[in-house]
């Protein structure tokens, strides 16, 4: 578990590959209640099955609560994030934690082949990144003890 190792390696090891989506046309609240349901912070925005936006809790609170909109009555269109920026299974984790650092995102949506396959968090590049580290550190403190195979 390297911080060069590809999306698809960390997909794989993720387990739960369902991709959670909502359409443009449902309400702020429909999402809100899916994410809840699924403990999940944010879904994909997927229209006619491609990708149009991504709605996470930042958007809800920021567009909605804080400007004192309903939402039973606002469609995610209005507060989705759009253009998306995605990711391929083929970055690494060390590029994707450099656009979500930029960019301030938490969630990152993979597509391959214009379908999104799944997403990652900032959590699971988190946690990716220090299991590499304490795989090193285990490395190294058996080749210091001379228990590394060698």
């Amino acid at each position: 578990m390297k911080i060069t190792d590809t999306i698809e390696a960390l997909l794989r090891t993720k387990g739960n590959r369902r991709v959670f989506s909502v359409s443009p046309e449902q309400s702020v609240y429909e999402a809100i209640e899916k994410m809840a349901l699924e403990g999940i912070g944010a879904v994909l925005v997927i229209s006619e099955g491609r990708l149009v936006g991504i709605m996470s809790e930042r958007d809800y609170a920021r567009k909605v609560i804080l400007k004192g909109h309903s939402s039973k009555d606002t469609p995610v269109s209005a507060i989705m994030t759009t253009p998306v920026v995605f990711v391929t299974p083929k970055n690494t984790i060390d590029e994707c934690m450099a656009i979500m650092t930029n960019r301030r995102f938490r969630h990152l949506p993979v597509v391959e082949n214009e379908v999104p396959i799944g997403i990652v968090s900032i959590g699971d590049l988190v946690r990716w990144t220090i299991s590499g580290q304490a795989q090193a550190i285990q490395e190294l403190e058996g080749y210091i003890s001379g228990r590394y195979p060698g």
